[in-house]
């Protein structure tokens, strides 16, 4: 693969400066037609020539307008960003809709973790599948996503490397760029490896031979010429729907709901010596887990008025002030709708040691945008597996991840509406919309029945709690919250 790319393409000096003012024209015009457009777009850029790369970046920074392109450099993770999963960083430097980034490094780290040991072949495997499956979601939302391997054969680079370091700008090269032409011969199975597993439908990889820099530079912004005008003058090919859902009458089909035991009590007495109990058990836990770096996710959905809310603040007494956030999802905000509909929760991913909670989640998308068709069949049917690819980060990152359906009765719900609307400190909990969602009931159920089957995982199952009786339902929560940290630092 790579040696192929290797045919000694050049392009004359006279050429290429005949050729730049109309590019640039029309990558500006291209970069301003992108500004009010509804797709981001993400360039990539990898190699075995960093010097090569950084040349590029900057060549890309003056042809473009800067003011306009977003460049993010990817070194080796430091700080919080060993705090969080590994690819909390692309989802925090990915563009809006209207907006291109240039994103640069990574894929050659990880490629030398593998060949030093540091990094196992079914970890570098792993790695390649969740960076496979965030691009084919990035791109089933819409998003531009052209990737490039800039390859300098290890001998050009050495010969390079000899001839400058006794000239001004030897400054530029440092033992980074020795080592690689070193062990770029060793390194290219391993390379090509990993772009084949990267590689996806829509999104390639573009090898563009580095030997010289005037063809090196022209290929790739023509190429990214190419790929925004087309992209601009019509819409992205049409994401296959799959085959929709079809649900018999559910008086005849039994869900996971079925199974749930509504009348599970407890008394008084034994709900507040039992929640003392788990709440002291909690806070030492969760000190333990914060010491040890090992941070925590609970995502909470259910019925309007289920108690989720209540559950909630049974929790956080339990925790220490700094080390927790409550995060209460509502409909996503005009900004956030630029963006995929994941990325307003990778933002929120906690760092080590600290927990994030969650009323509402990223389960919105299968629950009620798809019921009150928000989403499109294809948005939400594929949302299913990019939503195990989310959670499966989370989890191999050391997250400890629970996820709670509270359940309740629907005449309990209408009779919990009836005391918000009768209590004036809580008649601010209650909308027409909720009594309007009553009436889609049935479609509810068959959508949390898919979720609950679909998106189970060993290490991330879904509790569905019994919420009739409240008291109940918030030691059933805190419960298992305290069995999932004593699994993890217990």
């Amino acid at each position: 693969m790579l040696d192929d790319a290797a045919a000694g393409n050049t392009i004359p000096k006279d050429d290429f400066t005949a050729a730049v003012p109309d590019l640039r024209v029309r990558l500006l015009n291209a970069q301003f037609d992108l500004s009010s457009a509804d797709f981001a777009v993400v360039v990539v850029l990898a190699g075995d020539d960093r010097l090569g790369a950084n040349e590029l970046v900057n060549r890309l920074n003056e042809w473009l307008d800067s003011r306009f392109l977003d460049t993010s450099v990817f070194t080796v993770p430091e700080g919080p960003e060993l705090a969080r999963p590994a690819f909390s960083r692309l989802w925090d430097a990915l563009p809006p809709a209207g907006r291109m980034s240039l994103w640069v490094g990574g894929l050659m780290r990880q490629v030398r973790a593998h060949l030093d040991g540091e990094v196992t072949e079914a970890e570098l495997r792993r790695w390649c599948d969740h960076l496979r499956r965030t691009q084919e979601a990035w791109i089933a939302d819409g998003a531009l996503v052209l990737k490039f391997y800039l390859h300098t054969p290890a001998a050009v680079q050495k010969k390079r490397y000899k001839k400058r370091r006794k000239r001004d700008d030897a400054w530029r090269y440092d033992h980074r760029d020795w080592e690689m032409a070193r062990s770029l011969d060793a390194a290219v199975p391993t390379i090509e490896t990993v772009l084949r597993e990267t590689s996806v439908t829509g999104a390639p990889w573009t090898i563009v031979e580095g030997t010289d820099k005037r063809y090196r530079d022209l290929s790739v912004a023509r190429t990214i010429l190419a790929a925004l005008e087309a992209r601009l003058a019509s819409p992205p090919p049409a994401t296959a729907a799959g085959v929709l859902e079809q649900f018999a009458d559910l008086d005849q089909q039994a869900t996971v709901l079925d199974h749930v035991d509504l009348s599970a009590t407890v008394t008084k007495d034994d709900y507040r010596a039992e929640l003392a109990r788990l709440q002291g058990r909690l806070h030492r836990l969760a000190d333990r887990a914060r010491r040890r770096g090992v941070s925590t996710v609970l995502a909470f959905e259910g019925w309007d008025a289920a108690g989720k809310g209540g559950a909630i603040r049974r929790i956080t007494p339990a925790l220490e002030a700094g080390d927790y956030r409550v995060h209460a999802v509502a409909a996503p905000t005009e900004e956030e709708r630029r963006y995929h509909y994941l990325w307003r929760f990778w933002r929120d991913v906690p760092r080590d040691g600290r927990v994030a909670i969650f009323d509402r989640t990223w389960y919105g998308r299968v629950l009620v945008e798809r019921v009150e068709g928000f989403a499109s069949p294809a948005e939400w049917q594929r949302a299913y597996d990019e939503i195990l690819d989310f959670e499966a980060q989370l989890v191999e990152h050391g997250v400890v991840l629970a996820k709670f359906w509270v359940h309740i009765s629907p005449e309990e719900q209408l009779a919990r509406f009836e005391a918000r609307r009768d209590t004036p400190y809580k008649k601010y909990k209650i909308t027409e919309e909720d009594y309007r969602n009553r009436e889609k009931w049935d479609a509810y159920v068959a959508a949390v029945d898919q979720m609950v089957v679909r998106t189970s995982m060993p290490d991330a199952p879904w509790h569905i709690v019994a919420g009739n009786d409240k008291r109940y339902a918030r030691l059933a929560v805190l419960r298992e919250v305290v069995a999932g940290l004593e699994r993890a630092v217990g």
